[in-house]
């Protein structure tokens, strides 16, 4: 690497130096007092030394920066709170499908006659109370050490997740606790305890038609539905009422998995879904 230098303009003298006269011997050898100064260079020299031989203890901490006692030194900048571990495994545990007992009551219609009455629906809402916000849940059993997803099936060709629409201002877990009593609750009267704990998708409609996105398209400022699933833990045995007009079946993640055809794309994203969890097979 070539280094450039400046050269100085002909006829002009150079800047100078501010050395010492003599060669310096140590701190304050370069230290010069000025002439109309009343004290002399040794009297400096001396009172120096002494404020150095004054201060020989260790320094005040309430003059130094040295956080206090007990004091967290950057506040809330850094540190919001003690530290949480991190969750690399989320473990739940699956079941054995004979471990659960389904019954059947009355059927349970959907608002909609059509898929076109559904849309008119949800634009009319729209307009009152904004987005419309869905619930599902994600109940897994396992068969032979594979895990299963429950759904209900309508018709032949027709699966969902069991879920629905949140009232406004409905809270998530609460509202998808409520549409579970009503689908799958029993009827004698024994309250059902759901355990819902993970969120592990969200889905948009970004215009009053099927198509439903993993994500909010950048050209879309005002989504017509957000779908949030929810993982629901089962417990060791539970008995489940299914309404007649459906039929509870238990598909295996492997029949699920790239099969957006046949169930869907939600439906079909969920082995990608669930693979984050460490299942443990009772």
């Amino acid at each position: 690497m070539s280094a450039s230098f400046r050269s100085e303009s002909p006829g002009k003298e150079a800047p100078r130096r501010t050395d010492c006269a003599e060669p310096p011997h140590g701190l304050f050898d370069c230290f010069k007092p000025s002439p109309d100064s009343p004290r002399s260079f040794e009297s400096r020299v001396s009172s120096v030394q002494q404020q150095e031989d004054m201060s020989v203890g260790p320094p005040s901490r309430s003059s130094t920066g040295w956080p206090r006692r007990g004091e967290v030194q950057f506040g809330s900048k850094y540190l919001s709170g003690p530290a949480k571990p991190l969750t690399l495994e989320r473990a739940i545990n699956l079941y054995p499908l004979t471990n659960y007992t389904f019954g059947t009551k009355e059927p349970l219609y959907e608002k909609d006659s059509s898929v076109a009455a559904r849309f008119q629906r949800m634009r009319e809402e729209f307009d009152k109370v904004g987005m419309r916000r869905t619930v599902e849940g994600v109940l897994i059993v396992h068969e032979h050490r594979l895990p299963h997803v429950l759904l209900l099936q309508l018709g032949t060709t027709f699966f969902k997740l069991p879920g629905g629409e949140l009232n406004p201002g409905e809270d998530e877990v609460e509202g998808l606790k409520r549409l579970m009593t009503e689908i799958l609750g029993r009827q004698d009267g024994v309250k059902q305890d759901w355990v819902i704990d993970d969120c592990i998708g969200n889905w948009w409609r970004p215009n009053f038609e099927p198509p439903q996105y993993p994500y909010i398209p950048a050209h879309i400022t005002k989504p017509k539905e957000h779908k949030k699933l929810f993982l629901v833990q089962l417990q060791e045995k539970a008995l489940f009422a299914v309404p007649k007009n459906y039929k509870l079946v238990a598909a295996p993640l492997f029949e699920l998995y790239d099969n957006a055809p046949g169930y869907g794309p939600i439906i079909s994203s969920l082995p990608q879904l669930l693979s984050r969890f460490n299942f443990i097979y009772n």
